[in-house]
C-alpha cells in the first residue's frame, strides 16, 4: 500500500482540524497515535469493526510501529466495551482480531495478551474457546500466572461449570505452580452460591482458612457466603458464619450488612434486622441508599407505616438522598392504606428534591384515585406519566383504557391532554394508534393545536412517512392553521439530517416568505451541507435567495 493511502486510513483515527499534509507524522508514531485513537474510541463504544479491521491491515504491513504492550490495551479496551451501534460483541471483535495477529510471525502474543483473550471468552460466555487459549498458551511456553487462571475459572463459572472451575483450582492450578488467591476462591464462592449449593460454599471457605496465606478469606468472601445462606434460607447458619468473620477480627462492610438486613426484613425477622441496622451504625458503618430502602420497605410491606416514616426521615438527616425507589415505596403503601393525602405529600416532595418520579409511583396513584372515584386527578397523572414517556409498551394499553373511562365520565378531555396521548404513543412506537386519535380529535369536539401538528410532522418525517407530513402540511393550510417559525425550522432540520433536500428547501422557502427567523441550529446545518459535495448542488435554486450567502460563508 503506498503511503499516501496509508495517511488516509490512519487519518481515520488521528486527524485534527489541524492537521497538514506538509508535515506528516513518521510512520511509527502516526500507527501508534492511531491506534491509541482507536483504543480511546474502543472504550467509548465508537469504533466500528471494519474500522478496527482496517488499522490492523497497516499495522500488519509495519509491524515495528507500535508495542506489544499498546496492543494489548486495545484489545483490553474492546473485551470490555459494552454493546453499543457501533459493534455489539467487543469481545468477538478482539478474538476475531487476535486470531489475525496471532498470524502474524512478528507480532507474537505474550501473556498479557492470552489474558486478555480468555477474559473475553468469560465476558462473551464461550468457556470452550477459553479452554482452548488457556492450552495453546500452556504450548507456548510463556508461562501463565494468577490472572490467567482467575479469568479461566470465571470463564467455566459463568457457564455454570463450577466442577470443572473447582478442578481447575484444587488440582491443575497448583500443579502448574499457580497458588490459588483469595480472589480465586471467591470465584468459585459466588458461583457455588449463586447455584444454591451454598454448603459447599461454605466447605470451600474452611478450605481457604486451612491454607491461610494468600487464600485466607475476607470480607468479600465471608460476605458471599453469608448472603447465599440467607438466600438458601439458612438464617442461623448465615448469622453464625457472620459472627465467626467478626471474632476472626474481619470488619464488615455496608455491603455486608446490607445483604443481611435484606435478607432478614425479607424472613420478617424485623426485630433482627434492626438489632443488625443499629450495631452497623454503632460501629461506624454508614448505611447507604440500598440499606435504608430495604428497611423502609419491609416497614411499609408490613404496614408500619410510623416507623418507615422515622427510618425515612433520620435517612434524610443523615444526608442520604433517597431515590425514585425509595419514594415509590412510601407512596405504594400509603396507597394501599388509602392514605391519598399522605401518598401525594410524599410524591410533592420526590418532585420539590429533583427525584424524577418513576412509572411505579405513578402507577400507584392512578390506582388510589380511581378506586376512589377521583377521575380529574387521574386525568392529571396519567397524561403528565405519558409525556414522559413512562408507560412501557406492554402498559400503554393500560394508558388508552384510563382514557377511554375518563371520555365515558364527565371529565373534560382538552387538546393538551390529547396531544400528550398522542406524543407518548410515538414514543412507545404505537404509530398507527397515534394516527387514529389525531384523526379521532374531532369527536372529542376539539381541534388540534399547532403543537398537535407539529409533533405529527416531525414524528412523521423521523419514521420516514414523508407524504405524510406533507398531508399534515396540507391540513394545516386548509383549516388557517399557519405553521409558526418553531414548526418550519424544526421540519427543515429534520428534513435535512433525512437527505430530503427538496422538502427542506420548501420549508426554508415558507419562512422566508412569513418574514420568519433561521434559528442558529438551522443556520450551522445548513453551512455544514454546504460545505460538502451532494444533491443540494442539483437543488440550489429551490433555496431563498437570501440564503446564497451561506453558500460562500461555508466554502470559505
Amino acid at each position: 500500500m503506498a503511503s499516501g493511502a496509508r495517511r488516509r486510513i490512519t487519518s481515520v483515527f488521528t486527524a485534527t482540524p489541524s492537521s497538514t499534509a506538509s508535515s506528516p507524522l513518521p510512520p511509527s508514531s502516526s500507527l501508534l497515535d492511531a491506534l491509541s485513537a482507536a483504543t480511546e474510541r474502543a472504550r467509548a463504544g465508537t469504533l466500528h469493526a471494519a474500522d478496527a479491521h482496517g488499522l490492523f491491515d497497516e499495522l500488519f504491513r509495519h509491524p515495528t510501529g507500535v508495542t506489544e504492550r499498546a496492543m494489548n490495551s486495545f484489545l483490553a479496551a474492546l473485551a470490555r466495551a459494552p454493546p453499543s451501534a457501533a459493534y455489539s460483541d467487543g469481545p468477538a471483535l478482539a478474538v476475531a482480531l487476535f486470531n489475525r495477529m496471532s498470524r502474524v510471525a512478528q507480532k507474537l502474543p505474550t501473556t498479557c495478551t492470552y489474558n486478555i483473550l480468555i477474559d473475553c471468552c468469560s465476558r462473551a460466555h464461550i468457556p470452550d474457546l477459553a479452554l482452548a487459549f488457556f492450552g495453546r498458551l500452556l504450548r507456548t511456553g510463556l508461562g501463565i500466572n494468577i490472572i490467567t487462571c482467575t479469568s479461566l475459572l470465571r470463564s467455566l463459572c459463568d457457564a455454570n461449570r463450577t466442577n470443572e472451575a473447582l478442578d481447575v483450582l484444587l488440582c491443575r492450578m497448583p500443579e502448574l505452580g499457580c497458588v490459588p488467591n483469595v480472589i480465586s476462591y471467591s470465584v468459585l464462592l459466588k458461583s457455588f452460591c449463586k447455584q444454591k449449593k451454598s454448603h459447599w460454599a461454605v466447605d470451600l471457605l474452611r478450605t481457604m482458612a486451612e491454607k491461610g496465606g494468600v487464600a485466607s478469606p475476607d470480607v468479600v468472601s465471608y460476605s458471599t457466603v453469608v448472603d447465599g445462606l440467607f438466600k438458601d434460607g439458612k438464617v442461623a447458619e448465615a448469622c453464625g458464619l457472620f459472627h465467626e468473620m467478626v471474632q476472626h477480627g474481619i470488619q464488615p462492610t455496608v455491603a455486608t450488612y446490607t445483604s443481611i438486613i435484606h435478607a432478614l426484613c425479607k424472613a420478617r425477622a424485623m426485630d433482627k434486622a434492626e438489632m443488625f441496622f443499629r450495631q452497623m451504625v454503632a460501629k461506624g458503618v454508614q448505611p447507604n441508599i440500598v440499606t435504608y430502602t430495604n428497611i423502609i420497605n419491609a416497614y411499609a410491606t408490613h404496614g408500619m407505616m410510623g416507623d418507615a416514616m422515622l427510618m425515612f426521615q433520620e435517612m434524610k438527616r443523615q444526608g442520604v438522598k433517597p431515590n425514585a425507589v425509595t419514594y415509590a415505596t412510601l407512596v405504594a403503601a400509603f396507597c394501599r392504606m388509602s392514605r391519598l393525602d399522605d401518598a401525594m405529600d410524599i410524591f410533592s416532595d420526590m418532585t420539590d428534591q429533583g427525584v424524577p418520579p418513576n412509572e411505579s409511583a405513578y402507577r400507584c396513584l392512578i390506582q388510589g384515585f380511581c378506586a376512589h372515584g377521583s377521575l380529574v386527578k387521574v386525568k392529571e397523572l396519567v397524561s403528565e406519566m405519558i409525556s414522559k414517556g413512562l408507560f412501557r409498551n406492554n402498559c400503554f394499553d393500560e394508558a388508552i383504557t384510563l382514557f377511554k373511562k375518563l371520555r365515558s365520565t364527565n371529565v373534560k378531555v382538552d387538546i393538551v391532554t390529547l396531544t400528550t396521548v398522542i406524543s407518548g404513543m410515538f414514543k412507545a412506537r404505537k404509530i398507527e394508534e397515534a394516527k387514529h386519535l389525531f384523526v379521532s380529535i374531532p369527536t372529542y369536539k376539539l381541534v388540534p393545536s399547532i403543537v398537535t401538528y407539529g409533533i405529527m410532522i416531525s414524528n412523521f418525517i423521523n419514521e420516514g412517512l414523508l407524504e405524510e407530513a406533507d398531508d399534515i402540511f396540507s391540513t394545516m393550510d386548509k383549516c388557517d392553521c399557519a405553521p409558526d417559525s418553531i414548526l418550519l425550522n424544526q421540519a427543515a432540520r429534520l428534513l435535512l439530517e433525512k437527505g430530503e433536500i427538496i422538502r427542506a428547501a420548501n420549508c426554508l422557502a415558507k419562512i422566508d416568505e412569513k418574514g420568519f427567523s433561521l434559528e442558529a441550529a438551522t443556520i450551522e446545518m445548513l453551512i455544514d451541507l454546504f460545505s460538502r459535495e451532494g444533491a443540494w448542488e442539483e437543488h440550489i435554486k429551490l433555496f431563498p435567495a437570501k440564503l446564497q450567502f451561506l453558500v460562500g460563508a461555508s466554502q470559505a
